[in-house]
């Protein structure tokens, strides 16, 4: 093993001694209760199985049958979730065919930031993440259940999904993907087409038309966002079947996955004898393992605040120095939209996920003795599946990359370093992500143009207001002022002037995550402006340095900023349902905690 994964894996073991002993003693606890209906009364159990057929009222009698609970994120608008419309179907299916019964239980909301951007619905998006995860809490509540299905892609949806079924770690649990859509019109074209549009070259009708282009299908977006870095993340943590991740939807071999991970949770329930609870997966090298999958393949900073929150419901204390610090010895092995010109599909044909673990895992860059839903190994993930006669059979994964262009060996990174690098000085802590920054841009000092909404920071675009080196500073958008939005509607026009050779940078305690792109951005900065941060007293034209290789985030002057008060102007807290989450506001805690509700 790599030393430096070594240490930072030992000082995440001893920092969370205490709190990982006591989630654990609590999951042992519900473990030793038996199965789970056994707690149940008559009546308790009558209501649970009553809309059942015959076979499986007289299953679900007794405590020997397994059941899974089918939690599911499906809804018909969205891309990425409407396939889901059909898994419950096939999972009962092959649960009766295994000799168990399967129960739909519980649907959790998913929202799309695709749809949000810049919207007032945004403000909700990253509490939606613990609404997930209540949800899931309530329809694990019924205690029905020995095992559990999560089906759900997207950006808040997996880590909710985790959360809440952390909290039930005695039982056997497995993530369950859609796949991507097939590729549509490129990601650099969309690109492209997007700073035409801010340069005023283009108008909405062609804009439209390319966007409809390239998201044009049932599956995820194809880009290497927060939903696709979801999904490499629950095959680095061996929560989903090797090399599943980014096969379409509507295809036999995604149907044939989706029964098999079926088969694979069943087998690890109390009532067999290769019991294999989520609790026992979910640890301190899974979660290592985790932040290597991101840094390696340039994923979404989203899980700078999404793997914090997941550790912690495991009784895991992660921060983002770790990040900082794996990064420093992890090579780049991917380039993906929003880091490359290519897609998950084409990053998937050239070798993908199976190819990059092979590989980390001979170079000392993956904790190989782990568990996993297939059992005890990491190795185990080195395959990928096919279709032969219409059975699901299993082959090693690629050894050599397909298309360097897009997948190189640790021996060929396409750099030495991970993705994400931290950022900190009198401005507070920051992330940065580097992977789709060219090196020319990592370090900018300019004066600040402060704005306090991305509509105004658009606005003095358009006036011409813009045509010079700066920093924009966007403060008052952390979880504790408006739920921390992503602030995408800034990229395409910071991407012109950077283009037209101007020194240009962002720095926010919003977020951008996994669609960051080639412009310098120190995000999700803590302590936010409403907590007293020096974001929030940042002037125009104060000197600001965002630097990625010395890992510096300053601002000139800290006698005079030490004076002023915070210059904040609070979002709006009512309409689009913003009204109902003032609890979620007012007790979210900093980025760096995971945002999260939960202590």
């Amino acid at each position: 093993m790599n030393p430096v994964i070594e240490e930072v894996t030992a000082r995440i073991i001893e920092r969370s001694k205490t709190s990982r002993a006591a989630y654990l003693a609590r999951i042992l606890d519900a473990a030793n209760n038996g199965p789970a209906r056994g707690a149940l009364s008559c009546s308790n159990l009558a209501h649970g199985f009553a809309a059942c057929g015959t076979g499986d009222k007289k299953a679900l009698s007794g405590d020997v049958v397994p059941n899974i609970a089918i939690v599911s994120a499906y809804n018909d608008m969205l891309s990425a979730h409407q396939p889901f419309e059909t898994y419950p179907a096939l999972i009962k299916k092959t649960a009766t065919e295994e000799g168990a019964v399967a129960q739909f239980a519980g649907g959790v909301p998913a929202m799309c930031d695709g749809v949000t951007q810049g919207q007032d619905g945004m403000d909700l998006s990253l509490f939606s993440r613990d609404v997930i995860a209540l949800s899931t809490a309530v329809a694990l509540s019924h205690n029905m259940f020995d095992a559990v299905l999560c089906l759900g892609i997207c950006d808040k949806i997996v880590p909710g999904l985790l959360i809440g079924s952390l909290s039930f770690g005695h039982l056997p649990v497995a993530f369950v993907p859609a796949g991507p859509m097939v590729s549509g019109l490129s990601n650099k074209e969309k690109a492209r087409i997007r700073e035409e549009y801010a340069n005023g070259k283009i108008g909405r009708d062609e804009l439209l038309a390319a966007e409809s282009a390239a998201y044009h299908a049932p599956g995820t977006c194809t880009f290497y966002g927060t939903a696709n870095s979801n999904q490499m993340l629950m095959e680095f943590m061996g929560l989903q079947l090797p090399s599943g991740s980014f096969v379409n939807p509507g295809t036999e071999l995604r149907d044939a996955l989706t029964a098999d991970i079926t088969r694979r949770v069943l087998a690890k329930t109390n009532l067999g004898n290769d019991y294999l609870p989520l609790a026992k997966i979910v640890d301190e090298k899974a979660i290592v393992n985790g932040i290597i999958g991101l840094l390696s393949t340039g994923g979404s900073t989203n899980h700078t605040i999404h793997l914090v929150a997941i550790a912690a419901a495991a009784g895991i204390v992660i921060d983002w120095q770790d990040f900082s610090d794996l990064s420093a010895v992890v090579p780049l092995l991917a380039r993906v939209y929003p880091n490359g010109s290519a897609d998950v599909n084409h990053f998937h044909a050239a070798g993908g996920l199976g190819f990059i673990i092979n590989d980390m895992l001979d170079n000392g860059l993956l904790h190989a003795d782990v568990n996993t839903i297939l059992g005890h190994g990491l190795d185990r993930f080195c395959q990928e599946p096919q279709l032969e006669a219409n059975q699901l059979t299993w082959q090693a994964a690629p050894t050599t990359s397909l298309d360097e262009d897009i997948l190189r060996p640790c021996k060929r990174p396409f750099s030495d370093e991970g993705g994400m690098q931290l950022v900190q000085g009198n401005l507070g802590r920051a992330i940065v992500k580097v992977s789709a920054v060219d090196p020319s841009h990592y370090s900018v000092t300019a004066p600040a143009k402060v704005f306090l909404t991305q509509q105004a920071f658009v606005d003095a675009f358009n006036d011409g207001g813009l045509e010079q080196d700066f920093v924009a500073v966007l403060s008052g958008q952390g979880p504790r002022a408006n739920g921390m939005p992503e602030l995408h509607k800034l990229t395409p026009y910071l991407g012109v002037l950077q283009n037209r050779g101007f020194k240009v940078a962002l720095v926010t305690d919003g977020r951008m995550s996994g669609a960051s792109g080639k412009i310098l951005a120190a995000i999700q900065v803590t302590p936010e402006a409403v907590c007293d941060g020096v974001i929030g007293k940042i002037r125009d034209g104060d000197m600001i340095t965002v630097c990625a290789n010395s890992g510096e985030l300053s601002v000139a002057a800290d006698d005079v900023i030490e004076v002023r008060d915070a210059n904040v102007t609070m979002a709006p807290q009512q309409g689009m349902g913003r009204e109902l989450f003032t609890a979620f506001r007012d007790r979210a805690g900093s980025a760096e905690s995971g945002a999260s509700l939960f202590d």
